[in-house]
């Protein structure tokens, strides 16, 4: 008999949020630290809007847990 794989899916996390749980969630998704991906999220942001864009989106698009 063989297991099934188990799927991941990206959830924004209500519990480690500071805006909207989006870093949070994609860290846990990826399996490193949220301060990378914040620190990444700030870094586009910076160097243009598409860091906002794909924040929202992101935000907008998963669902929270």
């Amino acid at each position: 008999m063989s297991e099934e794989p188990t799927v991941k899916k990206l959830f924004r996390k209500a519990t480690d949020k500071k805006i909207a749980g989006v870093c949070s969630g994609i860290a846990e998704y990826l399996n490193i630290d949220v301060a990378v991906v914040r620190i990444i999220f700030l870094i586009a942001l910076l160097c243009g809007s598409l860091g906002l864009w794909i924040y929202l989106i992101v935000w907008i698009c998963t669902p929270e847990r």
